[in-house]
């Protein structure tokens, strides 16, 4: 009998089991595709917006906007089903995280504080600007409340010899700004002018986090290599831990830790998965470039 699958929690984390034709119901999923940042439309931080008491900067939405990893559960759902009707007697289990990073991050430690993002360092587990109590309270909660599933999936999945994908998306350019904090949306609004905008360094297009600070490889054997070429192949330029890696403070460094040769996390960038960037506007992602 297979073990007990997690389960979806409203307004924390969506739960979905794809079923191969053949595949065998009782058995453990093939792969499992984990999306943390997958809070990604304009509903799921208004919901959470909404349960919030305290002050928090001016049109925060703006943040949202350009920080959120649009079209990660699109294209790790696509994923799923390229696998699935690859080889048909496989399965996948998808988590999907409904908490918006823009007030807590389902791929940090919560009590991560950040450091100089134009140095290199990653935004933080609850960003500064969130200071009333009940709030904070509340978004450490639902962080558990997601970790928990998160946990018991890649025990399920990875435990059991599958494998894990940890799909990320990221916006083009690195742009010069030190710090997550109250002046985040005017920060913003200065380093997008258009002016400015494309002068900040272009990311590759595809970005594999398989090592870690030291370059040590946790990625699965020969996977790295592989995605390399074939990336490039398919037309994508694609590196391998050039803009991040897999950084202490995430919580994909911690499955990738776990359960080593095991996961593979990866940055795609943003622009190749919408119809036109536009950063401080709302997108959508295009299934056509999900799919591809």
């Amino acid at each position: 009998m297979r073990p007990r699958l997690p389960t979806s929690v409203e307004d924390v984390v969506d739960v979905e089991l794809l079923l191969g034709p053949t595949a065998d119901p009782e058995a453990p999923p093939d792969l499992l595709v984990e999306v943390p940042h997958g809070a990604d439309e304009r509903h799921h931080y208004d919901a959470l917006r909404q349960r919030l008491r305290g002050d928090l900067p001016d049109e925060l939405h703006l943040f949202f906007n350009l920080n959120t990893d649009l079209g990660t559960w699109a294209y790790g759902r696509a994923t799923a089903q390229a696998v699935i009707a690859a080889a048909h007697e496989r399965s996948v289990l998808i988590l999907r995280s409904l908490i918006p990073r823009t007030f807590v991050d389902s791929n940090r430690r919560a009590d991560y504080q950040g450091g100089r993002l134009d140095e290199g360092a990653l935004t933080p587990g609850i960003p500064s600007y969130v200071r009333d109590d009940h709030d904070r309270a509340l978004l450490l909660e639902l962080h558990r409340r997601y970790l928990e599933t998160a946990r018991e999936a890649f025990a399920l999945v990875c435990g059991s010899g599958g494998l894990a994908l940890v799909p990320h998306s990221y916006g083009p350019r690195s742009l010069g700004i030190d710090a997550i904090d109250d002046d985040i949306v005017a920060k913003l609004r200065w380093a997008c002018a258009p002016e400015r905008h494309d002068s900040w360094p272009l990311r590759p297009e595809v970005d594999l986090l398989t090592r870690d600070g030291e370059g040590r490889l946790f990625a699965p054997a020969g996977l790295e290599a592989r995605l390399l070429t074939d990336f490039a192949a398919a037309g994508f330029e694609t590196k391998a831990n050039d803009t991040y890696d897999l950084h202490p403070s995430t919580l994909a460094h911690e499955w990738s830790t776990t359960y080593p040769g095991r996961v593979l996390c990866l940055e795609v960038r943003r622009d190749s998965l919408v119809e036109r960037w536009t950063p401080l506007d709302a997108m959508r992602a295009v299934e056509a470039k999900c799919d591809r």
